[in-house]
């Protein structure tokens, strides 16, 4: 696989994201089935694995301490704190004690002396961003962490953590439907040297063309947080289908699948992008990892381009109580 930079690391340019091996899409996989992906995951050259303490309150942290401890030098290792599960809730707490505490409890579950990127998994509007920050720079001084990471932030929050400690990786989605990125945060990535990571690239599962029906979206576990996202409810996931069919068309005009187009197009970006899309199924993680070897024409990447973006796509990404907990721009 084509390498990437992600911070001080190079990479293989499609990670793996973790959370649904341990949360958010309704039931997770079992310890074993959870256990066997990240096994073929490492098997076929997977060297960048994310994680964050808030991902079944601690269990995908544990899961992975678990599997992969004994092949820790041959991989990446990120995760995330200032998002974690307290009694049961989420709560948002970037104090500096906290994030020291959540370290230290990260690095026990992990099975790990150091964590590689360490994200402000939210940034605390409740804490100037530098105390947050400032409190990460303690960590990588102290080598529990080797660098510093944010998630969901606008690019002037980047450009104030980035001079209290170099960043060297800012998290946010970025898919063909969800292009918040490209109002700002993006170009200042480039601009200040960090990498970009691109969490939820098929969207959601929705750029897989797994999703094809509003049965389907009816159908959805209690417990996965798409019920609760408007662009899968009623009439926005109603105008929202109609985009697939173009857009199938193009997967099989280029021999590729959609989730494949999805994820190509994603690394067409820039050189600092990294998606990092997450599967509990081990043939779509096989699936997703040749995207990394395809190139799309110019021609195709502007039809893409034209079929699916702010004006075409319904629906906010997020619903207002947790937009309002995140800092990215808005078109």
């Amino acid at each position: 696989m084509q390498k990437r930079k992600l911070g001080p690391f190079q990479v293989g340019a499609i990670g793996l994201g973790c959370m649904n091996l341990s949360h958010a899409y309704g039931v997770p996989p079992s310890p074993e089935e959870g256990a066997a992906l990240l096994l073929r995951a490492l098997d076929l050259g997977v060297d960048h694995f994310d994680t964050a303490a808030l991902y079944g309150f601690g269990a995908n942290e544990s899961l992975l301490g678990r599997t992969l401890a004994q092949h820790r030098s041959r991989f990446t290792l990120a995760s995330k704190c200032g998002m974690t599960g307290v009694d049961g809730k989420r709560v948002i707490d970037g104090r500096p004690e906290t994030l020291k505490r959540t370290c230290e409890e990260a690095l026990r579950r992990l099975q790990t002396e150091v964590i590689d990127l360490y994200y402000l998994h939210r940034w605390d509007k409740n804490v100037p961003v530098e105390d947050s920050i400032g409190a990460l720079a303690e960590l990588v001084g102290e080598g529990k962490i080797r660098a510093i990471g944010l998630s969901e932030v606008s690019a002037g929050t980047l450009r104030r953590a980035h001079a209290v400690h170099p960043i060297a990786a800012v998290q946010t989605e970025y898919s063909l439907w969800t292009r918040n990125a490209e109002i700002a945060v993006l170009e200042a990535c480039r601009e200040l040297g960090a990498a970009f990571v691109a969490f939820s690239p098929v969207a959601r599962g929705f750029l897989a063309g797994a999703l094809t029906d509003p049965a389907q979206v009816a159908a959805f576990e209690t417990k996965d947080i798409r019920r609760a996202m408007p662009r899968f409810q009623d009439a926005h996931f109603a105008a929202n289908l109609r985009l697939l069919d173009d857009y199938s068309a193009i997967a099989r005009e280029t021999g590729h699948t959609p989730a494949q187009l999805a994820l190509a197009w994603l690394l067409s970006r820039g050189e600092h992008v990294l998606p990092i899309p997450g599967t509990t199924s081990i043939a779509h993680l096989e699936e997703n990892l040749k995207a990394a070897d395809v190139v799309l024409a110019p021609g195709v990447l502007e039809r893409l381009d034209a079929l699916i973006n702010t004006r075409s796509v319904s629906g906010p990404r997020y619903p207002a109580a947790t937009q309002s907990e995140i800092d990215t721009e808005e078109f």
